[in-house]
């Protein structure tokens, strides 16, 4: 088996993010943070992990159109792929289409609840749309469970003296 594949494991995700929460520094998280995106990015299933590598090519090289109808279908084809649906996200937002970003993050959220990318691509659409409660709500879920996102610097109200929350 190798290190990505025990990565995948429920069990082994579990372990990264109680490693995650209690990280010593950045860069021990940021370590934890890349086997993490690792595992979400890179799903067991062949064809779905072909389709995903396809779908990162895509969006690193600004194709969003192209990328999104791949991501449509994928989450038809795999409706409880957490990730599909944080991709999908990722590109609403960045075609500034922040109520189907809003709508796609609850499915990652419904899926992996611990997903700290969607509760701060959530927490930034809120703060760009002025709902700072909400947006400060999201952003100390997320650092509940990745104490070190550089993110953090955005909200001062949570720089306070404090390192973690």
């Amino acid at each position: 088996m190798t290190r990505a594949q025990d990565e995948r494991d429920p069990q082994i995700l579990d372990q990264l993010f109680a490693q995650l929460r209690i990280a010593p520094g950045a860069a021990a998280a940021r370590a934890i943070d890349q086997k993490i995106w690792i595992a979400w990015t890179s799903p067991a299933d062949p064809p779905l992990a072909a389709r995903m590598r396809e779908i990162l090519v895509l969006r690193s090289g600004m194709d969003l159109p192209t990328a999104m109808d791949l991501l449509n279908q994928l989450v038809v084809d795999y409706p409880e792929y957490a990730e599909g649906w944080n991709q999908r996200a990722t590109l609403h937002y960045l075609m500034s289409d922040y109520a189907a970003s809003l709508a796609d993050i609850e499915k990652v959220l419904q899926f992996e609840p611990r997903h700290f990318g969607a509760l701060v691509g959530r927490a930034m659409i809120y703060r760009s749309q002025g709902k700072q409660a909400l947006a400060l709500r999201d952003m100390a879920a997320a650092l509940a469970i990745h104490p070190f996102l550089v993110e953090r610097a955005l909200f001062p109200e949570l720089l306070d003296g404090v390192t973690r929350i």
